[in-house]
């Protein structure tokens, strides 16, 4: 382990900024640990449903506001790609390279998921298993897919939507909300906000790329996360939004699908947080070990996300075995002794996580050219860090 922390911190780029890996890391653990803490699968009578503790403990409400975390991802996202853009230019790299080059690493790890849970899907269908139960399964693994054809949508669009200032997106947002909820506008025109609603803190990564960190930046997350906070606390306590910043079973609005104007400032709040938080991160991250952490994360974000919905349903149906139903893993998530069991089995869905990365997280490199981490005990290439 030694060695390997070494490794990554000579294959750093002096010129890197930590800090933007680390946001990113926390971003997509945010999302990994908010859903397995907020997703139930209930066994009864030999049928299986999703649940949510949201839906019975609606006090619980703040768990999603520490987990709901995909504002900073699209913040980050939004910087970098916008910085990529403009040097790859500067190289002479097409804008058809550019994007090819950016995409392959979202894409290809999304087929070898897809490829999987068709197999087994069709597997489960063969055998008998009630078709219910498959769509409760196969939905589990493909609705979090939707965040990234947004993100894929507006990495595509970086050169056109890395000019647009976020405030035009914020007011296309507030514009839709006031039309469906104020007067009564049709449901539909919601689903605008999928777009429209993202691309603020993406827009804002872009300035925050244009600008650089001068003096302003600091002041700059005062603003946004005083502002957000302020403007999310009134919109849920006078204007009807849920508290909740994910989406809640029989809720009869859902802040995330699609986003609301409440989601859309309590990720203002966050990306508002996240640049605060630069400075501070990037005097931690000058530890070697804290670093490798960091870094190995990001190399194998889209394996984590993308198999952690899967490491949890291996889990909850290998518990199947015990002849019983487990408190935490099958049992409705309706009290406190759930919240401690789920809890005590965090651990274990994380190591079948490990067992899924461990599979599958070539996929996620690339193809030809490639140099990693570590590859078969070798050290890396110096420039791994700086393309990741």
């Amino acid at each position: 382990m030694r060695e390997l922390v070494h490794r990554i911190e000579a294959a750093t780029p002096p010129d890197r900024d930590r800090a933007i890996d680390a946001l990113r890391a926390f971003a997509i653990l945010g999302v990994v640990l908010g859903h397995w803490l907020v997703t139930a699968l209930v066994f009864d009578s030999g049928t299986v449903h999703g649940a949510s503790p949201l839906q019975h403990m609606p006090q619980l409400a703040p768990i999603s506001w520490a987990f709901q975390t995909l504002a900073v991802f699209f913040l980050v996202g939004g910087q970098v790609a916008t910085k990529s853009y403009a040097s790859a230019r500067a190289r002479g790299t097409t804008y058809g390279q550019w994007l090819r080059a950016r995409l392959g690493r979202l894409f290809r790890p999304v087929a070898a998921v897809l490829t999987v849970w068709l197999v087994a899907a069709g597997g489960m269908l063969a055998t008998q298993v009630s078709p219910d139960v498959v769509h409760t399964l196969v939905k589990l693994v493909l609705s979090p897919l939707w965040f990234l054809l947004v993100f894929a949508t507006l990495t595509a669009a970086t050169p056109i939507v890395c000019r647009v200032h976020p405030l035009w997106p914020l007011a296309v947002v507030l514009y839709v909300d006031v039309y469906r909820f104020g007067y009564g506008g049709a449901a539909w025109t919601g689903w605008i906000n999928v777009a429209a609603g993202w691309l603020v803190p993406y827009c804002l990564g872009a300035l925050w790329a244009r600008r650089g960190a001068g003096t302003s930046l600091r002041a700059t997350g005062w603003v946004l996360l005083v502002g957000g906070a302020v403007a999310t606390a009134l919109l849920v306590l006078f204007a009807g939004y849920p508290a909740s910043m994910v989406g809640v079973p029989g809720a009869a609005i859902s802040n995330l699908n699609p986003p609301t104007l409440a989601a859309v400032t309590f990720g203002l709040a966050q990306c508002g947080a996240a640049l605060l938080l630069l400075g501070p991160l990037r005097r931690v991250l000058r530890r070697p070990a804290l670093w490798a952490a960091v870094a190995l994360v990001n190399l194998s974000a889209m394996t984590i996300f993308l198999w952690h919905q899967t490491s949890m349903m291996a889990v909850t149906c290998l518990g199947l075995l015990t002849g019983g139903t487990l408190p935490g893993l099958h049992t409705v998530p309706d009290g406190g002794s759930w919240i401690l069991a789920r809890l005590a089995w965090l651990p274990v869905f994380a190591l079948m996580l490990t067992v899924c990365w461990l599979t599958f997280r070539t996929y996620e490199q690339p193809r030809r050219g490639a140099s990693r981490v570590v590859r078969e005990g070798r050290p890396a290439r110096t420039g791994e860090m700086g393309r990741a």
